[in-house]
């Protein structure tokens, strides 16, 4: 994978799916899939989330898709990753994203993003810090009959990565959310674009991301993931081809507040780097006020 495309992955996942959205990751271009997202816990329901523990955790990884759920009004929730890319060209790169997730409302959550990267020599030769991005996800509608449960999730990354790990661009981001539940399977549909600033010669200004993403129980706290995911072609002098994806891996329910995963990537078309991850989520509880935090607890 080039310098500038590994860049632009990590750009673009973070503020997606967030970014990945690419430094909006493991969502993103390449094969940066560490977020986003659809729901690793085999149990979700989204139609009785009010009756739903605000201790539970609400994983947005493995999949770059992300669901519409959010965490409940003053808890606050982790979520680590690491992912390994084999890329085309033979060279490879590691990348650590980092999410966390504050409710603020019944519909909505903000989330704070940043990764941790390390690419061919091309780029940087140890480990250096990303971009940052910061999104709300709020909900607009929950079970519709068309659109499920729709959220939006806006989302900027600035350009305050360390040098040569970054786009070095200020990006605004826009996911559209589609989830619902299938039967067993929580199915999460997503569509976003980035528009950056710059002249076009770090990053294209321009770039786009879509995914269909299915969870399912296998037994009892162990689940599984299938993802199709892609970002369509891209202009201007750093422009990539369009690039699709198969994700694919179990997750495990230790505790309500604490989920793993782990899985692979593989490419289906274009220039998309083959990976393998693993990551957890936690929820760590109320950071509010205990008289909050208790009210909250009574209507979750």
């Amino acid at each position: 994978m080039s310098q500038q495309r590994l860049l632009i992955c990590v750009a673009l996942t973070a503020g997606f799916p967030l970014l990945a959205q690419s430094q909006g990751i493991v969502r993103t271009q390449p094969a940066c899939v560490f977020e986003a997202q659809s729901l690793l816990t085999p149990d979700r329901d989204r139609d009785v989330d009010s009756a739903r523990s605000p201790h539970a955790v609400q994983p947005e990884r493995p999949t770059v898709a992300t669901h519409a759920g959010t965490v409940a009004p003053g808890w606050i929730e982790l979520e680590e990753g690491v992912e390994w890319d084999k890329n085309p060209d033979g060279s490879r790169s590691f990348i650590a994203p980092t999410n966390l997730k504050i409710g603020l409302s019944p519909r909505s959550q903000i989330n704070l993003l940043f990764n941790l990267i390390h690419a061919p020599p091309s780029i940087t030769s140890d480990l250096a810090i990303g971009d940052f991005a910061v999104g709300i996800k709020y909900r607009l509608v929950d079970g519709n009959p068309v659109l499920g449960d729709f959220a939006v999730l806006p989302a900027i990354k600035l350009p305050t990565g360390t040098s040569g790990a970054g786009t070095g661009t200020t990006d605004f981001s826009l996911l559209l959310i589609s989830s619902r539940q299938v039967g067993p399977v929580a199915v999460d549909l997503n569509l976003g674009q980035t528009r950056r600033t710059g002249d076009g010669t770090k990053a294209p200004r321009v770039a786009g991301i879509w995914t269909a993403s299915f969870g399912f129980p296998v037994s009892g706290p162990v689940g599984a993931v299938v993802e199709f995911f892609g970002f369509p072609r891209t202009k201007g002098l750093l422009g990539t081809d369009a690039t699709a994806a198969l994700l694919a891996g179990p997750t495990f329910l230790i505790k309500e507040w604490l989920s793993l995963d782990a899985g692979l990537i593989v490419p289906l078309a274009g220039p998309q780097a083959r990976a393998y991850y693993t990551g957890f989520v936690w929820n760590f509880g109320c950071i509010a006020s205990k008289r909050v935090c208790a009210a909250r607890g009574r209507n979750y």
